[in-house]
Parts: C-alpha cells; structure tokens; sequence
C-alpha cells in the first residue's frame, strides 16, 4: 500500500511538471513513429514501433541525478512497477529488451517522463480485397466488405482509461451534392477517415455510379509499405431529388394582396413553375396534386421534371415530386408545396380628378383580387366609348384621343369572372371633378366633343356663361 502511494505520488508529480522527451530506441528495423497524444492522457508520447524483437530503449537524463524507470499497463500509472533491470552508464539508462504495448514512467527526479510503446508487428494492416455489397432494398446504405486482417493498437491513459490509436485509412468514393442553386453537382469526391480496420464498413449510398478505395493505414504509409484496395464499379440505386417552385411575381398597385403567410398563391391568375432535379438512378419521375395535404386522394399527376402552371381557381392544392429507381425499390420526395388562391373580390371607384394633382387619385382603377376574366368599357352621357379596359390592372386616366375630357359624369360597364366562379356585372357613374382644363392642349367635353375651355373649373351639368 505504501508502495501504490510512493508511485501515485510520482504520478502526480509528474503530471504537473514540464520534462522533456530524450527516449531513444535502439535495433528497430525501421523508423520508430512518434505519435504526441492530447494533454489529457497524460502521456507525452506514444511510440509506435514496426515490432520490438531486439530493440533496446534509452533514456539519456539532463543532471546526475539517479533515474528511475516504471512500467504500468491498463490499471493505469498509480499501480506502476519499479524497474530493477536498468543497466546504467554515466547519464544514459538502458532497457536492454523493450516490452511493447506498456507504459513506461521515467523520472530523473526533477524531469519524468510518461510514454507508451506499441508493438504494430502485433495488429499489423492487411488489406486483401474490397468489394461493394448493393443489396435490394437498401436504398440509404452501401456496405463494403473488406478482405484483411489488422487488430486494434490499444494504448492506456496513466488514468487507466482505454483508447485506440487511430489507424487514418481514408476511403474514397464519388457521390452528387446539390449545390443550392439549380443542379446536384458533378461527382464531388468524398474522404472519410476510416479509424480501424473492420470487415465491414457502411457509409451514406452514392448518387453516382462509383468505385471505392481504402487506403493502408498512417503507420504503412510512414514506412512505406503495404498497398491499398479498390472495389469494381459500385452501380448505384440510391435516388435523391431536388424540387422548386417559383412564382411570378408582379405588382399592380390597385390588386389586393393576401396578408401575411409563406405559401405560394395569392391573387389569381397565379403563374407557378414546378421543377425538379434528380439523382442518376432516378427512372421515374411524377409531380403529384392533390387537395389533401395528406396525398391520400392524388388527383393529378404529370411524368415530367417540370410543370408550368397556371392558377385561376379558388382554393387550396398541394404539390409534391416523387422520384423513383427502374424498379421502384428506391424512391424520394421533395418537399410539399402548397399553392393558395384566394377568393375574388372587385370595387369600384366613382370619384376621381385626373389632371389636378399628378399621381394622386388622378386614374381610375378597380380595386380587385383573383379576377380572372375582365371587360370594362367607359362612356360618356350620351353613351360615346371613351374606352375598352380588358385587365383589372389597367385604368382611365380621364382622357380621349390623348386629350384630357371635361369635368362631368361619365358611366362603366363591367363584366368580369372571379377565381371562385363568381360572374361580376357592375355599371355606375364614374364623377370628374376639379378638373382644369389647359387652354394650350385642348380636350373634350363629357360629351366628346373638343372644349377650349379657359382655366375654370366645372363639373357635368354646369353650363359655361
């Protein structure tokens, strides 16, 4: 018990000290790999050697003082064991055989040391074949089996806790990426680190038809030997799509707009493409409608990537792409997008003053929403057309042949079809008033005729003096 407490003691020590390294090995075959582990294993090195058959370990000190060497093993360093093998000559100590997968503690009384040597000729990488498993029905998953051999190189903490060095095998293979724009990218190479050896590895399943390599290990590389594997062509079956919907945009000042909310729609006639974007084993392609967010009464469906579509009826409607593999094994959706029309609405203004105020009230225009069809024709008291409107968008801006028209009443006819089936048939009197006239420019009274009114303002009925 004193014994655990003299070398927890060192341990602790040593823990909160800052030695320098000055190991050495001696008749390895090949260079020795030298791995610094995070601060928190409380190791400052991890020596990898090719084997240990043979090999000596040295430890050159700093000052005179006695060195004193300790091995532990996956207890951790408080149940270290004093070496009594050391052979000593002046500053250098020497291990005369190395033992391999164990820690060593070194302290010189005011530097130590905390290593851990592994023994790679104990778990060395074979890699002997590999090959790429697509079975049926595995539409998110490709599995590689990978021929070899190669045991874990296990290290312990001088806290006793247990890690595996990491092997850095790299695998390599080629998949699409959808690049947020409007097209899954050419094969983009992806890198995955592979930590240990396993006979089998799973990854994500390409989009792309591909072949797999693995590479050897860190350690092989380091010392150049070994040899890496590649799998024959990988015929994928994973299927993926990409879907937008982009409206029209317009703006007409005298159209209602639906407030709020984040779904397509609005004020019809609404004009929406639909397209989508799919993966290589991608065969079948379907945009689907339906009037059930649920899709569980599908009422359209179209074989084509995309759908140019426009919207005159009111009500709700989802959409949705789904995209399958040859037989159907492998499918993906893109997400629902729901396509509102609102109701139809349609006012009418009987007041305006064109040529008083410039773009304030001075044309006239319906106040509407989700019309669709629209016809209004404008004419003076003795029933003259002054004009033919055929979009709610468009107005009057109180003139005739290019002339503005006198002060007076002038009447509308309209006849328009909502998004909701509802026939308008509107008629009114449409009220010039502050009108003035410009001596320069001419006009036309409300009875079409030329005026060459002065500057005086009048409304219909009033006669000039």
């Amino acid at each position: 018990m004193k014994s655990r407490t003299i070398i927890l003691a060192l341990l602790i020590w040593w823990l909160t000290s800052s030695a320098v390294a000055q190991v050495s090995f001696i008749g390895n075959s090949r260079p020795v790999f030298d791995e610094v582990p995070a601060a928190t294993t409380g190791l400052s090195h991890i020596y990898v050697l090719y084997d240990t058959q043979g090999v000596s370990m040295t430890y050159t000190a700093s000052t005179d003082r006695t060195v004193v060497w300790y091995t532990f093993g996956e207890q951790g360093g408080g149940y270290a064991q004093e070496r009594t093998d050391i052979v000593y000559d002046g500053r250098l100590s020497t291990l005369s055989q190395v033992e391999a997968d164990c820690g060593y503690i070194i302290d010189e009384g005011t530097d130590r040391i905390c290593v851990w040597v592994t023994d790679y000729s104990k778990g060395y990488l074979h890699l002997n074949g590999l090959s790429a498993d697509n079975a049926a029905g595995d539409c998110g998953t490709a599995t590689l089996n990978v021929a070899g051999s190669g045991e874990d190189l296990v290290y312990y903490t001088t806290g006793g806790v247990r890690h595996t060095l990491d092997r850095g095998m790299t695998l390599t293979y080629n998949t699409l990426e959808w690049n947020d724009t409007t097209q899954w990218r050419e094969p983009v190479v992806i890198e995955e680190n592979v930590a240990s050896f396993k006979n089998t590895i799973v990854v994500p399943a390409p989009y792309c038809n591909t072949s797999f390599h693995l590479s050897r290990d860190r350690f092989l590389t380091f010392w150049k030997e070994g040899n890496d594997v590649w799998s024959d062509t990988y015929v994928t079956t994973a299927v993926n799509v990409h879907a937008q919907a982009v409206q029209d945009e317009r703006e007409y000042d005298n159209e209602k707009k639906e407030q709020g909310g984040t779904t397509l729609g609005g004020s019809a006639p609404v004009h929406i493409v639909f397209t989508a974007h799919c993966t290589d084993a991608v065969v079948h392609k379907e945009w689907q409608m339906s009037r059930d967010s649920e899709f569980s009464d599908i009422e359209l469906r179209l074989n084509q990537e995309e759908v140019d579509e426009t919207f005159e009826d009111a009500g709700i409607t989802y959409w949705r792409f789904i995209g399958s593999n040859a037989d159907g094994s492998c499918e993906a959706y893109s997400d629902v997008y729901t396509v509102s029309i609102g109701v139809s609405e349609l006012e009418c203004p009987n007041v305006f003053s064109p040529g008083s105020t410039p773009e304030v009230n001075d044309v006239w225009k319906v106040s509407y929403k989700s019309i669709v069809d629209f016809d209004c024709w404008i004419f003076n008291r003795w029933g003259q057309q002054i004009i033919h409107l055929t979009h709610p968008s468009q107005g009057w801006d109180g003139t005739y042949h290019g002339k503005l028209v006198s002060a007076g009443v002038y009447y509308y006819v309209i006849r328009a079809r909502g998004s909701d089936g509802h026939q308008y048939k509107l008629s009114g009197d449409i009220n010039i008033i502050r009108y003035k006239s410009n001596p320069h420019s001419g006009g036309y009274d409300s009875g079409g005729n030329e005026s060459t009114d002065d500057d005086t303002t009048v409304t219909d009925g009033d006669k000039k003096e």
